[in-house]
């Protein structure tokens, strides 16, 4: 049986741990997104996650907590 090429990926994603995550943001924010991405010549998605790591780390340092 022949398999579609939305079922191959389907299949690829579910095999490396990949989902997709849409959000809805601000015009300016993605914007923001676009150009540090490409001024450090990473992917949009890899922006993100070195984000998230930092802000997860500024976290446990408590940079960002509330007195």
């Amino acid at each position: 049986m022949a398999t579609t090429n939305a079922q191959r990926v389907a299949k690829s994603d579910a095999k490396r741990g990949i989902k997709l995550k849409a959000f809805k943001l601000p015009e300016t924010f993605i914007v923001k997104i676009e150009q540090l991405a490409k001024a450090n010549n990473i992917p949009q998605n890899q922006l993100i996650m070195q984000a998230v790591e930092l802000f997860e780390q500024s976290q446990k340092s408590g940079c960002f907590r509330e007195k």
